[in-house]
């Protein structure tokens, strides 16, 4: 019952598709990936030898995240509590480490608590951390839904390939194609923008308080401090951005979050063709026992799963599109409406996320309808005008066009073959899915 008052349905109605997701892009999640950057940061200090730490011990490296692992609430709660007192997330992380290291840290090593979040601005941890939660929650949630979206795609497009139907163009009756050729449209598109969305780098910024490594360079001026930073960058998966203010250059994120921009942009087209496909009657709606499809019309049985997508998938790309617009614009060194818009990623890939699965379950709730297909095919023979005038100008009629525009204005024109031979290479276009999956 909690889920009722939820205020996003995010975390109502739509749980059941976005609950994955609460691991790597919840308020919760932000403080966990927080703290391994920063456990991460001090591991890297440690190995690179800088005094007092070069005699640290280094059996303690792979100890350091007892101190979060595994994540609890009690953890959570501990946080919290110094975020309430001092007012600053990042902070309370730094305090949280240096009393659960203090334990861990033997006497003699005390001092090195010094160098929790040494030199680091809050962003660099912020902008780091939320990297790789977008990144992992791409991984291991969101990919794998649309692997598995395109996958029953190819198996019912595979199905359906030699299912001959009416093609529109323009909303109007065109030449013959098959139900499972134009599905298949969609799966060789939708891997094209997965393909191109796995190119896409993770960013990151390292700099400091204004992107020059300040403190960094008075503190050891003889370290590399960029080239240990691009390294740390490297050991997380992510690239460094090499000159920046205080915060990143978003553009380059903006080339990720345009990529998903795109992909679900196909989305929409997939549940829009669906849906009018449902509306020509070519798909048929299978109801659930017990299943309504309206209070007050008892035939009805809606193609919901397809609008709940399409909803979901543009208002996703609207959240997209206006971080790709705003974020790559800040003020000086650097304002703070970065970071209130970039905690709502969770919301944009969520309502992606609801789109996706509401996608391949509306795919496993429609089955064809030949009867009504070959009856809107019969209504429209001269759809095959075009197989007629093509035939006479292979036998040398210049004016086959016009030949075949009069008879159909004069009502005496008669396909040259029926509709099912006319559909070209339609039906082999489609290879098995174990061959494309």
């Amino acid at each position: 019952m909690a889920d009722l008052w939820a205020l996003s349905p995010l975390e109502g109605r739509y749980r059941r598709y976005t609950e994955p997701l609460r691991a790597y892009l919840s308020e919760a999640a932000f403080f966990r990936y927080r703290l391994r950057v920063e456990t991460a940061y001090f591991q890297a200090l440690v190995r690179l030898g800088l005094p007092p730490l070069h005699t640290f011990p280094s059996a303690l490296l792979d100890r350091l995240e007892e101190a979060f692992e595994p994540f609890t609430e009690e953890v959570l709660q501990t946080l919290r509590a110094y975020e309430e007192r001092t007012r600053h997330d990042v902070k309370a992380i730094e305090y949280y480490l240096r009393e659960r290291w203090a334990h861990l840290f033997p006497p003699e090593h005390q001092g090195a608590l010094a160098f929790i979040h040494f030199g680091l601005t809050s962003q660099d941890v912020n902008n780091t951390a939320q990297a790789l939660m977008l990144r992992e929650a791409l991984q291991q949630v969101y990919l794998p839904a649309l692997e598995e979206l395109i996958h029953r795609l190819h198996v019912k497009a595979y199905a359906w390939r030699g299912q001959v139907m009416l093609g529109f163009t323009h909303g109007q009756p065109a030449s013959p194609t098959t139900l499972g050729k134009e599905l298949y449209v969609f799966v060789e598109r939708l891997r094209a923008e997965r393909s191109r969305l796995l190119q896409v780098p993770f960013w990151t910024k390292l700099g400091g308080a204004v992107g020059n490594l300040n403190a960094h360079y008075l503190a050891y001026p003889d370290v590399d401090w960029v080239g240990f930073f691009d390294r740390l960058a490297q050991e997380l998966g992510l690239v460094r951005f090499p000159v920046t203010t205080q915060i990143a250059p978003y553009e380059r994120w903006a080339e990720l979050w345009d990529s998903v921009h795109r992909l679900q942009a196909v989305l929409v087209d997939l549940a829009q063709d669906l849906w009018l496909y449902a509306h020509r009657g070519y798909l048929g709606v299978l109801r659930a026992p017990g299943q309504v499809g309206s209070s007050t019309m008892p035939h009805k049985a809606n193609p919901i799963q397809f609008e709940l997508a399409e909803g979901n998938l543009r208002l996703s790309n609207a959240l997209w599109g206006f971080f790709s617009e705003k974020l790559p614009v800040s003020r000086l060194q650097r304002d703070l409406t970065d970071s209130t818009l970039l905690r709502n990623l969770g919301v944009a890939l969520g309502h992606g996320l609801v789109g996706l699965r509401a996608l391949a379950e509306g795919l496993e709730q429609v089955q064809p309808r030949p009867a009504a297909m070959e009856a809107d095919l019969a209504a429209h023979p001269e759809v095959l005008a075009e197989a007629w005038q093509t035939l006479q100008r292979k036998a040398g009629e210049v004016h086959a066009y016009e030949q075949a525009l009069a008879s159909l204005v004069e009502g005496t024109f008669v396909p040259p073959v029926p509709a099912t031979q006319y559909v070209g290479y339609a039906p082999q276009a489609v290879p098995p899915p174990e061959a494309g999956s």
